[in-house]
C-alpha cells in the first residue's frame, strides 16, 4: 500500500460474532489520509457492523488505529471522528432551525439567547463550504434529503475531524442532491487532511471518486483502485454481471 500524507485508519484482524453468528472475521485494511476509501459489497456484507467496531459501538476482537505514516499515534492522542449516518430520526414539526442544532454541538451558549454576530458569521462560512449557507434560518424537521445530509457533513466537519465515516449518506436523496452531496465530498477530499471512509451502494460514484476500494464479505475479499476490484472475480460474484455497469447494488 502506498504511504499516506499524515496519518492513516489502521485495521487489525477485526473479528465480531453476535449471538454466536459471525459478522466479521480477520478483517485487516488501511484507510489513508487524503483519499477517499469507499467500503462495498453485498446486503449483510458486514460493512456497517465494521462502521460499528471502528466506533466502538460493539463488542469486537482486533484493534483499531489512527497512526502517523512512521507508525506513531497521530497527533498523540485519540482522532476526532465526524459521523454522517444513513437517516436521523427527526420531528418534522419541531421548530428547531440548523443554526439551533449547529449551535447546540459546538458551543455552550444557549440557543434561546439572542444570536450573537460573530457565531451566525461562523456558522454561514461554514455552511458555504458545503453550499447550504442558506439554510441557517431553516427548521431541520423541513430539509430535503439532500439538504439534511450536507447540513450533517456541515456538522460532523465543525471543527475538521481526522476522520469522517459516511454510511450510506445519500440513500433516499434525489439526483440533484445526490450530485451536490459528492461535489461537497470531492472538495473535502482535495481541501482537508482528514482519512475519509464511505459504505456505498452507488458504484458509479465508486468507480468515479474512490480512491481505494474495500470489496467486503464478512472478511475483506479484496482491495485496490475502483478498477481492480471491479475488475476482481469476487466483484462479480457479489454483485453479478450487470452491477458494474449500471451503479446498481445486488
Amino acid at each position: 500500500m502506498s504511504e499516506c500524507r499524515l496519518h492513516c485508519l489502521k485495521i487489525h484482524n477485526i473479528g465480531v460474532t453476535v449471538g454466536g453468528k459471525v459478522l466479521l472475521e480477520n478483517v485487516d485494511l488501511h484507510a489513508h489520509c487524503g483519499e477517499l476509501t469507499a467500503l462495498i459489497g453485498r446486503n449483510g456484507a458486514g460493512k456497517s457492523t465494521l462502521l460499528k467496531a471502528i466506533l466502538n459501538e460493539i463488542r469486537h476482537t482486533g484493534s483499531v488505529e489512527f497512526s502517523g505514516h512512521n507508525g506513531a499515534p497521530a497527533k498523540g492522542k485519540r482522532p476526532r471522528i465526524g459521523y454522517v449516518p444513513q437517516s436521523l430520526a427527526l420531528d418534522r414539526n419541531s421548530p428547531a432551525t440548523v443554526y439551533d442544532m449547529l449551535q447546540s454541538l459546538t458551543g455552550t451558549y444557549p440557543v434561546f439567547l439572542p444570536r450573537r454576530r460573530k457565531t451566525v458569521e461562523a456558522l454561514t462560512a461554514h455552511l458555504e463550504r458545503f453550499h447550504a449557507a442558506q439554510l441557517l434560518d431553516q427548521p431541520v424537521g423541513r430539509l430535503s434529503g439532500g439538504e439534511l445530509q450536507r447540513v450533517l457533513l456541515a456538522a460532523a466537519t465543525l471543527p475538521c475531524p481526522d476522520l469522517l465515516i459516511l454510511d450510506e449518506p445519500v440513500s433516499g436523496v434525489d439526483r440533484n442532491g445526490l450530485l451536490e452531496f459528492y461535489r461537497v465530498v470531492e472538495e473535502l477530499k482535495q481541501t482537508e487532511d482528514l482519512v475519509i471512509l464511505i459504505v456505498s451502494h452507488d458504484l458509479e460514484f465508486v468507480r468515479r471518486h474512490a480512491d481505494r476500494v474495500v470489496l467486503l464479505d464478512r472478511t475483506v475479499q479484496t482491495v485496490g483502485t475502483p478498477d481492480e476490484v471491479f475488475a476482481h472475480t469476487a466483484f462479480a460474484a457479489a454483485f453479478g454481471g450487470e452491477g458494474e455497469h449500471d451503479g446498481t447494488d445486488r
